[in-house]
């Protein structure tokens, strides 16, 4: 069901993460014991961020993209087990900050939802158009701040912290909210994301209540660049989403007035035109 500020995000993006405790032997060299385990964190995860951005493409490939095509379709399933209707999500993003998302969903959630990185609008269900403000001008701006190619290039995000929290775990975290930090587990021979699970507490716990994990197979070259076909995730044990990428193109021409072009019938534009 699709309420206010919690429509899910078919399009899976690689968010952040946060940094372990370090343990410390002798009380009186505490505080310097944080300051080496931190910097050392810090270091190995930068190199193994890098790693990652290598495998993936290159991190100049990467940022060098100016506009981005998704489609995908789903099979998701309900709080209580039961599976979902099909749903199919058409994501569109331009340099800098365009973003359009068409959904075609179970029950009411079908909406479609422009966002220019400052404004914008979104379509509801029973066709009402309505401005993006409060819960969901936030859902918009975390959009667009966690699609994939974005996370990518954390290290160039002053808002990002990347540390390791072990071996081939990269830890990325939002400097303003400790909360939203992500584990994301590199495979060791190509380095390539596996999952990405929320960050423990540093007694194994998640650090939000309900945690998530996301996994990435199937990876294929689209220009250049690595990107997952298949995504499956599960909440708390439960099967959440199995979501099978059908369609990715990078700088395609896109232009920010089709992006805000409100389709004539307010219904979504899963299928691109010929």
């Amino acid at each position: 069901m699709k309420k206010s500020g919690t429509k899910p995000q078919l399009v899976v993006s690689i968010p952040f993460m946060k940094l372990a405790a370090c343990p410390r032997s002798f009380v009186a060299l505490g505080l310097l014991s944080v300051a080496l385990c931190s910097s050392v964190s810090a270091q190995d995860g930068l190199q193994l961020f890098h790693q990652m951005q290598k495998a993936l493409g290159g991190a100049d490939r990467i940022a060098a993209i100016r506009d981005f095509e998704e489609l995908v379709h789903a099979q998701t399933w309900n709080n209580k087990g039961k599976p979902n209707a099909k749903e199919h999500k058409r994501t569109r993003w331009i340099w800098p900050s365009y973003l359009r998302v068409d959904q075609m969903g179970h029950d009411n959630n079908t909406y479609v939802l422009f966002f220019d990185g400052t404004s914008g609008w979104e379509i509801l269900p029973d066709k009402r158009v309505l401005d993006l403000v409060g819960d969901e001008l936030k859902f918009a701006q975390g959009y667009l701040s966690h699609l994939d190619f974005k996370i990518w290039l954390a290290d160039r995000d002053p808002h990002y912290v990347i540390t390791s929290a072990s071996k081939n775990v990269l830890r990325i975290s939002d400097k303003n909210d400790e909360t939203n930090a992500q584990d994301i587990t590199l495979d060791p021979n190509s380095f390539l994301p596996i999952k990405q699970t929320a960050a423990t507490d540093g007694h194994g716990h998640p650090r939000r209540a309900e945690s998530t994990e996301t996994r990435f197979e199937e990876w294929k070259m689209v220009q250049g660049i690595q990107f997952p076909h298949y995504i499956s995730m599960v909440k708390n044990g439960k099967p959440l989403a199995l979501i099978t990428v059908d369609q990715i193109k990078l700088d395609g021409g896109l232009k920010p007035e089709d992006l805000a072009t409100k389709p004539s019938d307010l219904n979504p534009v899963i299928t691109p035109p010929k």
